[in-house]
């Protein structure tokens, strides 16, 4: 039986209209399992803001952000440019493991023939590819996530966390960050999985020019790589609780954050009890 996540409501807040940011959205309103709720207009996430036109950029500047995330390695910014600049706003690049790293992977993404693509990622290959990459990123990035929740308890909120198309590498910072809140995991899976809505979903370009480029069984080999699968949010939490025993122990002893930190990161950015 499929599992019913609970429902996020869509509001003005965190639903606006932008062009040519994709997989933007508040994260404020989350439940905690003390009563308090993540404060709106202090955390965000989103996809790259490198083609944000002018009125993107605007609106991006007016929700007054200390610090821009940017989770995307070399190769990203090579393919989609560098963020635009926001008045005042600090840009902070953190490198993560991208799900799809590898450079003739991902070559083979764009240009294979539909037998490579068969090769590469059929019989469940792309989905075991993409849980993997997420164990490997609570396994390989412990220090980089410690920095980020250090960072936004210290000074830098309101925050805004983007990757490439802001699924996974920042949909798994912003659920560590969550976990970090003590948002609700239910709560946490369901903002997750919004990243699937049509709207927001990565546009998928290929540079093959043959007759089956974008056929139907190519768009389903590949889709697993642009989904955000619940599937890979559980394989990180369960990497968590295998590794550390725990998400507390995790917190503490994987990120080493202390007490007092986990504090202040929740007067940043939680409602008050």
């Amino acid at each position: 039986m499929t599992q019913q996540l609970p429902q996020v409501p869509p509001t003005e807040a965190n639903e606006p209209e932008l062009a040519e940011v994709r997989n933007f959205r508040d994260v404020g309103g989350l439940p905690t399992t003390d009563g308090r709720a993540v404060r709106p207009g202090r955390l965000f996430r989103s996809g790259h803001l490198a083609h944000a036109t002018e009125a993107d950029a605007a609106f991006l500047a007016s929700l007054g952000l200390h610090t821009v995330f940017d989770f995307r390695n070399e190769a990203d910014v090579r393919i989609e440019g560098a963020d635009v600049e926001l008045p005042g706003v600090r840009n902070v690049n953190i490198p993560l493991n991208d799900p799809a790293d590898g450079k003739e992977f991902w070559k083979l993404v764009r240009d294979g023939d539909i037998a490579q693509l068969r090769e590469i990622l059929g019989d469940d290959k792309a989905a075991t590819r993409m849980s993997d990459s997420y164990r490997k990123m609570v396994i390989e990035r412990t220090s980089e996530h410690s920095r980020i929740l250090h960072s936004m308890a210290e000074e830098s909120v309101p925050a805004l966390m983007h990757c490439a198309a802001g699924k996974d590498r920042a949909g798994l910072s912003i659920a560590i960050t969550l976990l970090a809140l003590g948002v609700e995991r239910e709560a946490i899976e369901a903002d997750y999985v919004k990243s699937n809505d049509p709207h927001r979903r990565y546009k998928v370009r290929r540079s093959s020019t043959s007759a089956d480029a974008m056929s139907p069984e190519v768009m389903e080999l590949l889709s697993p790589l642009f989904d955000a699968r619940a599937e890979y949010l559980r394989a990180a939490l369960e990497t968590i609780e295998a590794t550390w025993g725990s998400v507390e122990a995790y917190l503490t002893e994987g990120l080493k954050l202390a007490p007092e930190t986990r504090e202040r990161l929740r007067e940043r950015l939680l409602t008050e009890a």
